[in-house]
């Protein structure tokens, strides 16, 4: 079986994993663990655990558990004192307070939902984003860039404090993989971070895989606010070492209702402005999924309701694993 690593977190990860779960592959995650939003925020600032947020999401991607487990995991509260939090981030909190280690908390939670493949978070170490703008602010905390809406100017440099220091299995499954896919999901608080990890980027650099790379459907408004493709592939190539082989973009309309609701927020379609050279290939294909998203009310952080289609980003990349 061919060996992958899909590297990020959020729902662009959730979507990949999804999708890629029903194929035939040697699958792993290296999760990003810097989130400091929302539930998982509040949970790592009360308890003094690891953002459990992005795990949890990666772990039910790739769950084969009954639908009532997987259902539980991404269940958030609404009501009473646990209004908002999720009932995944809560479980995984409890799991590294009772677990020897946190690998034994994975173990854990991995055999309860069944899943398919590995789920490696970067780092151990608790960690917090740190973006300098060109105007000179510096925002600490990927819950606060995450949210920062109203920014104008260009992240001039991304940074972590403390410097953390990788986790071995997740180098070591970069070192051995045969194609690396990055993304979907927000370019500075979902990918850079996992990318800023000490070891990471120079495992990256080392390895022989092909690195698959797709694209964003909309700008983010604070971190690539105005960004076309050519933008996101030069940030991402600063962080990554090296540019990636295959660049999947969608070129499916997207609705009017869509751009309307984004434009809220300043956040317009990427324009696709590539050209096929020697570093990269494009491949264009309508990636939309055109199921609604639904949001519950206790959720107070920004969600993008545009998503890709796993099934259609899955049969895509299994087409690229299968060339050699």
């Amino acid at each position: 079986m061919k060996k992958i690593t899909v590297i990020g977190g959020g729902t662009g990860t959730f979507v990949v994993l999804s999708g890629l779960k029903k194929y035939p592959l040697d699958l792993s995650v290296v999760v990003t663990m810097m989130d400091s939003g929302g539930s998982t925020g509040r949970l790592r600032d009360q308890l003094g655990i690891l953002p459990p947020g992005d795990l949890r999401q990666c772990l039910v991607a790739l769950s084969d558990a009954p639908l009532l487990w997987r259902k539980l995991f991404l269940y958030r509260f609404e009501k009473g004192d646990l209004k908002g939090h999720n009932f995944g981030n809560i479980f995984l909190a409890a799991l590294e307070k009772v677990s020897g280690t946190y690998d034994e908390a994975i173990e854990t939670v991995s055999y309860v939902l069944k899943t398919k493949g590995q789920v490696l978070p970067v780092t151990f170490n608790k960690l917090h984003l740190v973006a300098e703008y060109e105007n000179g602010k510096k925002v600490t905390g990927e819950g606060l860039i995450d949210e920062n809406h109203s920014e104008k100017s260009k992240i001039k440099i991304a940074y972590l404090e403390p410097q953390g220091q990788a986790n071995p299995k997740a180098i070591k499954t970069i070192e051995e993989s045969e194609y690396i896919v990055i993304g979907p999901g927000d370019l500075y608080t979902s990918i850079i971070p996992v990318l800023l990890v000490s070891g990471v980027k120079e495992a990256i650099r080392q390895s022989k895989a092909k690195i698959i790379y797709i694209m964003n459907m909309m700008t983010k408004s604070g971190q690539t606010t105005n960004y076309k493709a050519s933008n996101h592939i030069t940030d991402l190539s600063k962080y990554l070492g090296r540019e990636p082989n295959y660049v999947l973009i969608n070129n499916g309309e997207i609705s009017p209702e869509i751009l309307s609701s984004y434009g809220r927020y300043n956040e317009v379609k990427v324009i696709n402005d590539l050209i096929n050279k020697d570093g990269y290939q494009i491949i264009e294909k309508d990636l939309i999924d055109t199921k609604k998203v639904e949001k519950s009310s206790s959720d107070i952080l920004y969600r993008s309701i545009l998503r890709h289609d796993s099934e259609k980003v899955a049969e895509i990349l299994s087409v690229i694993f299968n060339k050699v």
